[in-house]
């Protein structure tokens, strides 16, 4: 009975309804632009999508965060330029998109475009069509405003963080694992749980010759209770498998490592100095990197003007212990000032000196870390060494060692930029017992390389007769024979092993 009077009043022209209403030329005009990848530079010609922020028939706003994208080396966030409505995703999660190629369709104000995203953006297709700021649009608009958005799942956990938790724990949300949605529908049609597997796909995702594989070994447990031997001929047989990304990248890079001269050196520093301070070290260390040591004094010192306060530091920047690795990094800063051809990178062919290869001496020692993660090797940089405190070089490796064990990698250009450092750091001796190494420089790597091997300790008659117990780690260093002469590398060794076997200098020199 109510149906059709309300009609009737919907129906009825009235001033409100005249109210919402434009001329045609007032319109503003929309118009659909295909959004490509842009190159985002070090040579990277493709990348995969990781994830989308953002659904189709979802509005955007400009530096909204549209996608994240990983490359051989790191993980990248691509914002949106400008407003509008993504009609369509043209590359789905998981899947690989060329540089230049489009990633999604998005509806926008003709007037909002600007001349400095062409690169960007092109129109979807020659005879795209011009849609007004009309009802259709506004009703589209709407239903992607009632669309509810999904929370993002939560990076996976490196298996060797404490937090870990084993995929064959029931505990584990099958939501959380790596798998595309059609992978999980086969699952669920098979009855599989996803978190009892473990992927052999690129960044451990789940295949659905996984879950093949899974229901085939459960088939075989029943006959091998029976006295079949297929599954042990099955276990015998080659497995192919395909390298991941930062695995192909990293072939590559130790390829062009053939172009380069190596020069070796090898020696030995002495650690006894530093092993004695460091317990002193411990124990005073700023409440900023180590909240759990802080201390309520009787006498409040901003009593008369507030004290300056710390930037704040993220909890996968903290620490509660140091280690030798921050004060070899000091140490290797401070010498490495006081030789510019250490703090040198290579321009090959420049047109600056006649075509020949120059060098770029920077103002502060830039030092990169090998961080070895399940995905392959990566080479973080912390840029200006020098200018950090021993305290604050821990952090900063802390929190580039929880970056690099996220699943996917969330180490980032802003770890890893384009530059890159002048000497690269591997602290191989935290993981085996071997006291030397052959380290290898790259291109792009800078200009030498060491290794630090398993820290010991010897008897050394090397100053007395008697001798005395001594605590000695074993450096291995590998440099660009191109610019480092042999003795000069010697030399520069000499200089920081003065700084490492007498730390005191440090403080005469206001650290």
């Amino acid at each position: 009975m109510l149906i059709r009077p309300l009609r009737r009043l919907l129906t009825r022209s009235t001033a409100v309804s005249r109210f919402h209403t434009f001329p045609p030329c007032l319109s503003s005009r929309r118009i659909l632009q295909n959004f490509k990848l842009a190159d985002i530079g070090e040579g990277i010609t493709e990348c995969e999508v990781i994830k989308w922020n953002v659904k189709e028939l979802g509005t955007i706003q400009s530096f909204e965060p549209l996608c994240e994208v990983q490359s051989d080396k790191a993980s990248v966030e691509i914002t949106s330029p400008f407003d509008g409505v993504v009609k369509e995703i043209l590359v789905k999660e998981g899947e690989v998109a060329k540089v230049g190629q489009g990633l999604c369709v998005i509806e926008v104000d003709e007037e909002l475009l600007d001349s400095d995203s062409a690169e960007q953006i092109e129109p979807a297709s020659s005879d795209a069509p011009i849609i007004s700021n009309s009802k259709p649009v506004e009703d589209a608009a709407s239903r992607s405003e009632h669309i509810p958005e999904e929370p993002s799942a939560p990076r996976r956990l490196h298996p060797m963080d404490p937090n870990y938790l084993h995929p064959s724990t029931p505990n584990v949300n099958p939501e959380n694992v790596l798998a595309k949605p059609s992978v999980r529908h086969y699952a669920r049609q098979s009855k599989v749980d996803l978190a009892l597997l473990s992927g052999s796909g690129r960044d451990g995702r789940i295949e659905k010759k996984d879950i093949d594989a899974f229901l085939s070994q459960q088939a075989s447990s029943v006959s091998v209770h029976s006295g079949s031997a297929a599954p042990r001929a099955q276990a015998e047989q080659d497995v192919i498998v395909e390298l991941g990304r930062t695995r192909y990248g990293m072939w590559k890079a130790m390829t062009h490592s053939l172009e380069i001269p190596h020069f070796g050196y090898s020696t030995s520093l002495d650690l006894t100095s530093l092993h004695a301070l460091l317990p002193t070290l411990d124990s005073h260390i700023p409440e900023h990197f180590n909240p759990s040591k802080s201390l309520l004094l009787p006498i409040n010192p901003s009593a008369l003007h507030p004290a300056p306060s710390h930037p704040p530091v993220p909890e996968s920047a903290q620490f509660t212990r140091l280690t030798y690795l921050p004060i070899l990094l000091k140490t290797l800063a401070k010498a490495m000032m006081a030789w510019p051809v250490l703090r040198s990178s290579i321009t090959p062919g420049s047109t600056n000196g006649g075509g020949k290869p120059t060098l770029t001496i920077r103002p502060h020692a830039d030092i990169a870390v090998a961080l070895s993660t399940t995905t392959g090797l990566y080479t973080p940089v912390i840029p200006h060494a020098d200018t950090h405190s021993i305290y604050s070089l821990s952090s900063q490796l802390k929190h580039l060692s929880f970056l690099g064990r996220q699943v996917p990698c969330a180490l980032t250009t802003n770890e890893m930029p384009k530059r890159g450092a002048t000497v690269t750091i591997s602290n191989v001796g935290a993981i085996g017992d071997g006291e030397y190494a052959h380290p290898v420089l790259v291109p792009g790597g800078g200009v030498a390389i060491v290794a630090i091997g398993r820290a010991r300790w010897v008897w050394d008659v090397s100053k007395s007769d008697r001798g005395e117990r001594r605590l000695k780690v074993g450096v291995s260093w590998s440099a660009d024979h191109r610019v480092l002469e042999g003795a000069e590398l010697a030399a520069f060794v000499e200089s920081w092993r003065a700084y490492v076997e007498a730390p005191e200098r440090l403080i005469g020199e206001g650290i």
